[in-house]
């Protein structure tokens, strides 16, 4: 008589069982292979687009332990124009992509916003950051927001101050970076931990 999946592990656990039986269906695992290895190591620049408070981060992830080498949240006044912010936006992620020489970008993925102004600008501020980088040549990949958190805080419905206060120790700063580059050094401890 075939036995369910739950009694084989129960009776494993107890010490009766020293294999799962080979008879249950496999599942297509993405699981890491024994032996291979999980992460990035590489120079990463994480992005937390907003139209006006834009946050960059670049994360040397090729030590044995991250390091923050540099952040900044690009603060823009409401005087400029949407073309104009856009295009500071691009030429600060360009510049500090190339100060910096990095070769991969994480980015949070789009959010869901009722407001479609909001929408509108998130969107077209993801769009210059990344089209800037993407003409460097730069591997871009994206992460769900509850992915970074998981990746970072242990769970995906962190709030921002655990998330902040989880970058500053995985980085080994004293001190909690602003929210926008917190965001930002986050999605690129993401990459770090998690790229294939």
């Amino acid at each position: 008589m075939a036995r369910s999946a739950r009694d084989l592990w129960t009776a494993r656990l107890k010490g009766g069982v020293s294999r799962v039986s080979s008879s249950l269906p496999r599942r297509n695992s993405t699981a890491v292979a024994p032996g291979a290895k999980r992460g990035c190591r590489a120079i990463i620049i994480g992005i937390d687009p907003s139209l006006r408070g834009t946050g960059l981060a670049v994360v040397d992830a090729r030590g044995p332990a991250p390091r923050l080498l540099a952040s900044t949240t690009l603060r823009l006044p409401a005087r400029l124009t949407q073309a104009e912010c856009l295009g500071r936006i691009a030429a600060a992620s360009e510049k500090m992509a190339r100060e910096h020489q990095a070769t991969e970008v994480a980015v949070e993925g789009t959010i869901y916003v009722q407001n479609f102004r909001t929408a509108q600008a998130m969107g077209a501020s993801r769009g210059a950051a990344l089209g800037a980088v993407a003409r460097l040549g730069l591997k871009v990949t994206e992460y769900a927001p509850a992915r970074i958190k998981q990746a970072v805080a242990g769970h995906g419905r962190a709030s921002k101050d655990q998330v902040g206060r989880m970058v500053s120790a995985a980085l080994g700063l004293t001190d909690v970076l602003p929210a926008d580059e917190s965001d930002a050094a986050a999605a690129a401890l993401c990459h770090a931990y998690n790229a294939r």
